[in-house]
């Protein structure tokens, strides 16, 4: 049973539509909840992983019902009172006022903003290792999409690819293994490869059979094809 945050595949949610709105932010709270989601990063009390895991930990009833913004501020407030940076009494709306609060001074400011994104990626590592994999290899994805190193934890393999079939396109890397990072057993970096899959290996009655969707996989949730 695939949990309530891995959606792809899914029947019943409605059509994607890229060629909707073009605003950036539908909603001038929208970019504050990124702005503080940033911030708060900042302190250094979880990464990129943690806070992914922290949004599909939300009760499902909560993620079901909650807008994309409300996912990331629930998982913001629960990530602040998990790690002792704020207390749950401060969260009730009005809460706190307008009085400033230890944490606010640590916080990221913007004029940081622009170097701090301008590092690059958050998870590229450079590593001493070799790849198992190379351009044009035929793999499968496992055919279980679950996290092996913590029975329910975070994993970036969507269901919808267990068991799938596809080639490998591009070698990214070595890059810190979500699995791991995500549960503070360490960054275990690994080997990043963009596969390609049929759309007939991932639906059954797929509409375009002969399209392909390409996804960023980590090395150990690949084996090559016998």
């Amino acid at each position: 049973m695939t949990r309530v945050h891995d959606m792809g595949g899914r029947f019943g949610y409605g059509a994607v539509s890229p060629e909707g709105d073009k605003t950036v932010f539908e909603e001038a709270w929208h970019a504050r909840a990124l702005a503080l989601t940033l911030a708060a990063g900042a302190l250094g009390h979880w990464n990129i992983d943690m806070s992914r895991h922290a949004r599909e930990r939300l009760h499902p009833q909560e993620y079901a019902r909650f807008s994309y913004f409300e996912k990331w501020l629930a998982a913001l407030a629960n990530l602040l009172v998990e790690t002792g940076e704020i207390e749950e009494c401060d969260l009730p709306p009005g809460a706190g006022g307008q009085t400033p609060r230890p944490l606010s001074s640590r916080a990221l400011r913007a004029e940081h903003v622009s170097d701090l994104l301008g590092r690059g990626s958050p998870t590229a590592r450079d590593w001493q290792g070799s790849a198992r994999f190379s351009v044009g290899d035929s793999v499968r994805a496992h055919r279980l999409a679950e996290n092996r190193l913590v029975p329910g934890g975070h994993t970036r393999l969507p269901a919808y690819a267990a068991g799938a079939c596809g080639r490998v396109l591009r070698h990214h890397g070595f890059h810190v293994f979500p699995d791991s990072n995500a549960h503070g057993l360490g960054e275990a970096p690994q080997p990043l490869y963009a596969v390609a899959f049929p759309a007939a290996q991932l639906w059954f009655n797929s509409e375009h059979p002969r399209d392909e969707v390409v996804l960023d996989l980590w090395e150990s949730y690949l084996e090559p094809m016998q």
